[in-house]
């Protein structure tokens, strides 16, 4: 694992903002001050959440996007680790691993040319690379039993995700995305618009539940092949917002029908929030409230085998708003899953 950067004190003690009387969710996670192999080091510590950052935006740049959702994790931790330590927050139960950096490969994707085509591809090669240190460190810790939280990073990194569950259970696993976009597109190279295309062909996925397609930006080739599959389902955030066809807890209902027979990753991507800083910022989308809504209700489920948090970009006017938003989406996942 030779790009995962673990956290230490020394950056814990930089980042905690201490006050009298107050106890800070940061004095009180767990830290791995080494390892030898991550499985045998998470089987000795009573921790029950792994969270963990992915510093990259090259699936993005991949896939033609605004880069930045390799800061996301930078942003949370500041939030994070000052906010409140009591009978909510819960934090002697996680530990704080560090993150995946893929640095020298961004820094290599910045002289590239998104207009160029052998640039894509080069990019798209990375992005390749990327899923295997991803699909490591979660194989690692599922097979550990432990509940891995991954912040930061485009939504290609849902493939990993998948991957490694699915390999540490040795059997497909079904995914619900809270989604404008499907990220179901074609095989032509990893981005971070089929992750999910891929681990479906790959078998790595079985059911997979999109939850608030944006309808004007789902091409019609896509929603024909969404809809030529028994194992895909979806809703689109029109239908249940604008034009009310639809009502956000009975979606909730059907798609936990659908997927939570069997373990299953929770999926969110930033895109779907309302005025969230994301490569595809959208104006109209889904609220903060309903997105916590949807990660409280899957958290419960006991099958829920981990949370994803990607594609946020803050920018330093919007990283206090960004790691805000993750850390009540954290917490809120980890409130729900400690009730089941």
């Amino acid at each position: 694992m030779d790009k995962l950067i673990l956290f230490n004190n020394n950056d814990l003690k930089n980042l905690l903002k201490n006050r009298p009387s107050e106890s800070k969710f940061g004095n009180h996670v767990q830290l791995l001050p080494d390892f030898n192999t991550i499985y045998d080091s998470l089987l000795t510590l009573d921790v029950d959440y792994v969270i963990f950052g992915i510093k990259e935006d090259v699936g993005v740049f991949a896939n033609y996007g605004n880069t930045g959702a390799s800061k996301a994790w930078d942003a949370t931790l500041k939030v994070l680790l000052n906010i409140q330590s009591n009978e909510f927050t819960n934090p002697s139960k996680v530990l704080i691993l560090g993150h995946l950096d893929f640095s020298d490969m961004m820094e290599k994707v910045k002289l590239l040319d998104q207009n160029n085509k052998k640039d894509i591809t080069k990019a798209r090669k990375k992005v390749a690379k990327i899923d295997k240190y991803v699909t490591d460190l979660v194989y690692q810790i599922v097979k550990a039993g432990k509940t891995p939280i991954i912040i930061g990073g485009g939504h290609n990194n849902a493939y990993g995700n998948i991957k490694g569950t699915s390999l540490a259970y040795k059997k497909p696993i079904n995914v619900v995305n809270f989604d404008a976009h499907s990220d179901f597109r074609r095989e032509e190279g990893r981005h971070s618009g089929n992750g999910f295309s891929y681990a479906y062909t790959e078998g790595f996925m079985k059911n997979y539940f999109i939850f608030g397609l944006h309808e004007n930006y789902t091409s019609d080739n896509i929603f024909q092949i969404l809809n030529k599959f028994k194992s895909i389902q979806y809703n689109t955030f029109e239908a249940i917002s604008i034009r009310n066809e639809l009502s956000f807890k009975s979606e909730l209902e059907r798609a936990s029908d659908f997927i939570c027979d069997k373990p299953f990753g929770v999926e969110l991507d930033c895109d779907a929030i309302k005025n969230m800083p994301s490569s595809a910022m959208t104006p109209s989308g889904f609220s903060v409230k309903k997105a916590r809504a949807f990660v409280n209700y899957f958290g419960k489920h006991k099958n829920a085998q981990y949370l994803h948090i990607c594609e946020a970009a803050p920018t330093p006017e919007t990283e206090t708003k960004v790691g805000k938003l993750i850390t009540y989406l954290v917490t809120d996942f980890m409130r729900a899953n400690q009730s089941k």
